[in-house]
Order: structure tokens, then C-alpha cells, then sequence
């Protein structure tokens, strides 16, 4: 494990230190804007611009890595991120914070390609799950510990901010002096709505309603808390529990989905989602220790959800689309997380704090009702010829990039003869 590690511990220092930025900054934004009284059809808008810029970053960014190379490139965008969240400290206004924060995730993106396919290329078949299961590892650390960071200043100044800007300096710094070769080109990213939907219509739906109920939930669970009545700490604590307890579901969840039709977890999950969804939109407990066992049932059940529905569509491609399927169905999720946002603020306006999980509680109900719909017209992949099932990074409220799915050994594995006699109707 040391000899596979040794030679990447650069480019993993950079990505701690870049997604203890993202943690810290997701949440800080939120709360801040709660406090100078932004509505939350804007804190929803936040989301949704960061979302948008990062989904577009996923499609440009690669060019501007091939005309500058990956150090210069990596400096760049960390710098502009850094400068970002400086001025969204100095800037206190909502249509400054929107182009900022569109501008962060565009730079959010070129930074985690980089670093995906600088780690993908020092990986080896032998080294591949060791690398892949430490980069999850370490993005879950970074984002659990920026998060944690809020409670220790005080939101109404800029201090968080410039520990922010702080720690977005540090993520520049062992990869500007790394002396690793850079990797080849990032790869150009195509997204087949058609092929997607027609390979498995379960995967293309649930990706797309998981992204929406995830989007929403990263983005105004804050919101929520501030206009709940709770406390800086237990806001932290509250989010940050949400993405630990999926983190513990996503084995024993996969295990399950490896042993049976995985349509059928899938809308287990979902109704599991959903039923923690209702109890917090629908009974609205005062209680914060409710709170929190609800959302960390809402936690296990939504954050287990994307992986399973990743492994259930390479169960009907062949392993050598893994990449391009795993990419596509990754921006569609994406654009899910464009779409929450967006519809949950205005929802929270209307119906107050708590119908931010009647959103949820929908998008949940919906994959449910038409993963068993789909479960009557198609034959399940019989267990023996199914993709293994692996846990994956993108944990809301965080996205990675189509580069990371090169860093899963299930990207470097050929096709089978029963690869090749599958069908994807």
C-alpha cells in the first residue's frame, strides 16, 4: 500500500485540502446567505449556478488543459477559486454571489479532472482499488471536515472565508511543486442522452430524480436549518451526518443489490428516503435529536441510491462501456442537481423550511414507483453475469468528474463473452 501511495501523495494532499475548501465553502454560503436574509429562491439559486458551472467545466475544461498543460491549468483554476471565495467574503451581495459561485464550480471541475487523471495514470491493475478506495476516502474526510469547520467562527465575518481562500492556496501548492510527470489529455466527454435511456430506462430516471432530491438537499439543508431554528454547530453536525451515515449504507446496500434484483433495492431505498422525507416535511419535529435521526435515515437511503443505480445499468452494457456509461449517467446526475436547487427554493418559500424534503420525499417516491413499474417489463440480469457492485465518491452534496470513473478497476477490466450476448432494450 506505501509503494502504491508514495509516488501520488501530492496530488491526494491537493485533494484533501481542495475538498476541505469545498465542505467549508458549500456550507458556509448557505448559512451566511440565511443570515443576511436571502431568500430562498436565491440560496437555491447559489446551488444551481455552482452546479451549472461545474456540469459545463466537465465539457470545457478539458480543452483549456490541453492548450496550457495540467500544472499551469491545476494553478489557474485554484487560484480563481481562491480569489472567488475571497470576494464572496468582501462581496456580500446575492447577484455577485451567483457569478461567483457559477465561476467555482467551472474551476471546481478543472481541478478534480486533473487530479482524477493524474491519479489514474499513476494507478497500475494492481493499484487501481487501493488508489480508488483512498480517493473516496479522502474526499469523504475533506468534506465531512470543512463542513465541521463553521461552528468555530463566527458566519457574519469574513474569517471562514479567508480560512477557505486558506485552505484552496494550500490545495495549489504540492501540485505546482510535484515534480510527477503530468498525464495524458483529459478525455473528451459525450453524453448519449439515447443511449443512455435505452441501455436501462430505470438508471436514466432514478440518476436524474436522485440527482434533483440531492441537489436540493446539499444545497438548502442549511437553508432549512437556519429557518428551523438551529444552532451553527448543529447545522454542521446535521449535514455532515447525512453524508457519514450513506457513506456506512453503500456496502451493505451494494451487497444486497449483488444478491437480487437491484430494481427492487433501489425502490426500497428510495422508499426509505421517502418516508424520512414525510416525517420531516409532514410532522415537522421540533426535536433536534429527531432531526437527526431522520436525516440520517434520509443520509443512508438517498446516498446509497446513485452507486447501485451506476452498477445496474453496466449490468446491462458491456464492461468496456463502463466509462461511458458511468460518465453519462454522472452529468445527467448533474443535471439533476441543476434542477433541485432550483425548484426547491421556491418550495421552501411557499409551503416553508421543512417542504424542502416534500421534494425530496417526491423525487424519491417517483424513482420507487418506476423502478417496480420497470421491474414488471424487463427480466432481471441473472445474478452470475451482473457488474460487481462499488461504492462510489459522488456523495451529495459533492460531484466528481467522468475522470474519476478511469481510477475504478472495473474501467480496466475487458469484456466477457457474456458481455457481448447482452442486450440493452
Amino acid at each position: 500500500m506505501r509503494r502504491n501511495l508514495l509516488p501520488i501523495l501530492a496530488l491526494l494532499t491537493s485533494t484533501l485540502f481542495l475538498f476541505l475548501g469545498n465542505g467549508l465553502q458549500g456550507l458556509l454560503l448557505p448559512v451566511r446567505g440565511s443570515a443576511e436574509g436571502y431568500s430562498n429562491e436565491i440560496l437555491g439559486l447559489i446551488g444551481t449556478t455552482w452546479a451549472t458551472g461545474f456540469v459545463v467545466g466537465c465539457f470545457v475544461a478539458p480543452n483549456l488543459v490541453r492548450r496550457i498543460g495540467h500544472v499551469r491549468a491545476f494553478a489557474g483554476f485554484g487560484a480563481l477559486i481562491c480569489l472567488n471565495v475571497l470576494l464572496t467574503g468582501i462581496l456580500v451581495d446575492q447577484t455577485a454571489w451567483l457569478i461567483l459561485r457559477a465561476v467555482t464550480g467551472f474551476c471546481t471541475a478543472g481541478t478534480s479532472m486533473i487530479i482524477e487523471s493524474w491519479l489514474n495514470e499513476r494507478a497500475t491493475n494492481e493499484s487501481r482499488g487501493a488508489i480508488f478506495s483512498f480517493y473516496i476516502s479522502i474526499t469523504l474526510f475533506g468534506v465531512v471536515g470543512g463542513q465541521m469547520m463553521v461552528p468555530f467562527a463566527d458566519v457574519s465575518t469574513p474569517i471562514l472565508f479567508m480560512i477557505c481562500g486558506i485552505l484552496y492556496c494550500l490545495a495549489i501548492i504540492p501540485t505546482a511543486v510535484s515534480r510527477a510527470a503530468s498525464p495524458q489529455p483529459l478525455k473528451r466527454v459525450r453524453l448519449d442522452l439515447k443511449g443512455l435511456y435505452r441501455n436501462s430506462p430505470v438508471s436514466f430516471i432514478a440518476i436524474l430524480l436522485i440527482g434533483t432530491a440531492n441537489g436540493a438537499y446539499g444545497t438548502l439543508v442549511a437553508v432549512f436549518g437556519a429557518r428551523a431554528g438551529l444552532t451553527e454547530d448543529m447545522i454542521a453536525i446535521m449535514v455532515s451526518v447525512t453524508i457519514l451515515a450513506g457513506a456506512v449504507a453503500q456496502f451493505p446496500a451494494g451487497r444486497l443489490s449483488d444478491r437480487m434484483d437491484r430494481r427492487y433495492v433501489l425502490a426500497g431505498l428510495a422508499g426509505l428516503g421517502a418516508v424520512a422525507g414525510v416525517g420531516l416535511s409532514v410532522f415537522q419535529p421540533a426535536n433536534v435529536y429527531m432531526i437527526l435521526i431522520l436525516v440520517s435515515l434520509y443520509g443512508a437511503a438517498a446516498n446509497a441510491l446513485y452507486p447501485i443505480a451506476v452498477a445496474h445499468a453496466n449490468d446491462h452494457a458491456s464492461s468496456e462501456d463502463f466509462v461511458k456509461i458511468s460518465g453519462g449517467l454522472l452529468l445527467l446526475y448533474g443535471v439533476g442537481t441543476i434542477i433541485g436547487p432550483s425548484l426547491g427554493g421556491p418550495v421552501m418559500t411557499w409551503l416553508g423550511p421543512h417542504a424542502l424534503f416534500a421534494v425530496t420525499a417526491l423525487s424519491h417516491i417517483l424513482v420507487t414507483a418506476y423502478a417496480i413499474f420497470r421491474s414488471r417489463i424487463r427480466a432481471p440480469v441473472p445474478v452470475e453475469e451482473r457488474d460487481s457492485y462499488a461504492g462510489s465518491p459522488a456523495l451529495a452534496p459533492s460531484l466528481t468528474t467522468p475522470e474519476s470513473l478511469l481510477l475504478n478497476p472495473r474501467a480496466a477490466e475487458g469484456g466477457s463473452d457474456q458481455d457481448q450476448e447482452r442486450t440493452a432494450s
